[in-house]
């Protein structure tokens, strides 16, 4: 049991860790070749890397498999901290700077895609973000992500990728496919806190399986309101953004 959940921390620890220095590399190419990267969406890129670094791998992961405030703790910089962070340092921008020009053009056609205009529109990222924590709360995938390897792993990527695709359909830092209009991404999302809120309030009331009552009430408490200080943030972002282009548009 030691062995897999050393391997599986490994495993998911290393991705990040290797997007880490692969973000840091193009930074460093970007200075050489064009204007200085922003030294602020590099700090946010990298706390992003260590919310979500920590809640895989460490004390933090190894206590989640008991814990449930633990394991908590850990949904919320996973799947909520660390994509918001991450989404603020523009990584796909920076990519498409540091790319060749051919090669970024072949970025920008993948992006256009119907497939990732379809898992990056708000209503698909908030179904499949909001839909999946609904799916692992009140059926026994919790439970058996806590015995099986991969589900395991399987769970903690799909949180992180849900995450951040429901992030990213909400703020347009980086260049966004969808296009969607203001008014649209803020109806989704009062939409999707709505279910978050409302799914926290269910955690409370019926316990996860091989969860206490009282593990589950500081959990949810935990999910309720750490979640709302984190949608705070991606709201004001929105609105900051909101505001930005309505500003612009009075210029014109």
């Amino acid at each position: 049991m030691i062995k897999y959940e050393i391997l599986s921390q490994l495993l998911l620890a290393l991705p990040f860790v290797a997007a880490f220095f692969l973000y840091m590399w193009a930074a460093a190419s970007s200075n050489a070749t064009y204007r200085k990267w922003s030294l602020y969406r590099t700090s946010s890129w990298t706390l992003g890397i260590l919310c979500a670094v920590s809640s895989v791998a460490g004390p933090l992961a190894a206590r989640a498999h008991m814990d449930f405030t633990a394991h908590m703790t850990g949904h919320l910089l996973l799947g909520m901290l660390a994509p918001l962070l991450m989404a603020v340092g523009a990584p796909l921008t920076l990519l498409l700077r540091t790319l060749p020009v051919h090669a970024a053009r072949k970025v920008s056609k993948l992006l256009k895609g119907r497939f990732v205009r379809f898992i990056s529109s708000p209503v698909t990222a908030s179904v499949l973000n909001v839909g999946g924590l609904w799916i692992l709360y009140t059926t026994s995938l919790y439970g058996m992500m806590h015995h099986s390897f991969f589900v395991h792993v399987a769970v903690h990527i799909h949180v992180f990728l849900a995450g951040y695709l429901f992030t990213v359909s909400m703020i347009s830092i980086d260049p966004s496919p969808h296009q969607k209009t203001f008014t649209h991404r803020a109806s989704v999302l009062v939409l999707a806190l709505a279910a978050h809120g409302i799914l926290s309030k269910y955690v409370y009331a019926h316990p996860p399986m091989h969860v206490s009552a009282e593990g589950a009430q500081q959990g949810a408490m935990l999910m309720y309101y750490g979640g709302d200080l984190i949608d705070l943030c991606l709201i004001v972002l929105l609105c900051y953004e909101w505001f930005k282009r309505v500003q612009k548009v009075s210029l014109t």
